[in-house]
């Protein structure tokens, strides 16, 4: 199965919906590059890419406002000079055994009914935390924002994510820890240009109250409002994202999951150039 980064213009449809919900006009667009790039050539204190399309990264998510999208790409380098040693020097590269060999994070190949993006996170039972580190999963996340954040269909149609806890035992659990849930929320809701828009908890179980009691006090009142809960009850999970749009192993009517990492990290292999962008970018 051949995974491609959409890097095409946005569609007809999704200027509309650009127009409707970010605010995405020519007159907001130009008065917004503008604005943004003065902002950033009177800070000394960080380096970004200032073209066009890079800037439109933060523009969208920040609905055009530019001293919020200039607020934004301050955390952002904030959050990245914070833990340095884990997204400083960051490259597919350096972590493609895991990429290539894991199935914790995959990506639909489809995209949902409101053509958003697909982010399935598997820390269940076939997690295996002396294999696949907390720190690990933080990367190879951060690597996949980052291809994410190329495509302008996703850019403005944004993201769900399906948090799966199958068979998760004492093992899960235990890895699960303060240090790793503090820098997972302060990525998701501080340092992050996409627009998350839903995350859905399936198939967790009764030990997943304990990883909850960690994470929860963290959250705020605009993520709380986006998370769901749904256990096994996959009929749930489909008031939300319909079967059509899922595969059977969450009930839905696309063929079972039977790819991962080593199928979609060639599309983003294809990307380095991004990624090296990326890199330069953030606190001097």
């Amino acid at each position: 199965m051949a995974f491609v980064i959409d890097t095409s213009a946005p569609s007809a449809e999704t200027q509309k919906i650009a127009a409707e919900e970010l605010r995405e006009t020519p007159e907001n667009v130009a008065a917004g590059l503008k604005e943004l790039k003065d902002l950033l050539a009177a800070d000394t204190s960080i380096t970004y890419d200032t073209s066009d399309d890079f800037l439109m990264i933060f523009l969208r998510p920040t609905k055009f406002y530019a001293k919020s999208a200039y607020e934004l790409m301050k955390r952002i380098a904030d959050f990245k000079k914070k833990h340095y040693e884990l997204f400083g020097e960051l490259s597919p590269e350096m972590e493609k055994d895991v990429f290539m060999n894991t199935d914790v994070l995959n990506i639909f190949p489809n995209r949902d009914h409101k053509g958003r993006r697909i982010l399935m996170v598997k820390m269940g039972g076939n997690w295996k935390p002396s294999e696949i580190s907390t720190d690990q999963i933080l990367k190879i996340l951060y690597m996949l924002h980052l291809a994410a954040m190329l495509e302008p269909e996703t850019q403005i149609r944004g993201a769900v994510v399906i948090m799966d806890y199958k068979d998760m035992g004492m093992k899960q659990v235990t890895a699960v820890s303060p240090g790793f849930a503090m820098k997972l929320m302060t990525f998701i809701q501080e340092a992050m240009p996409l627009r998350l828009k839903e995350i859905h908890m399936v198939n967790n179980p009764m030990l997943f109250n304990m990883v909850w009691k960690i994470i929860k006090p963290l959250v705020k009142e605009k993520l709380n409002k986006r998370i769901h809960f749904h256990g096994s009850k996959m009929d749930s999970l489909h008031g939300f994202i319909p079967p059509s749009h899922l595969p059977e192993d969450y009930g839905g009517q696309l063929p079972k999951i039977n790819y991962g990492g080593k199928d979609w990290y060639p599309a983003v292999e294809g990307h380095l150039a991004h990624f090296e962008r990326w890199r330069k970018c953030g606190k001097n």
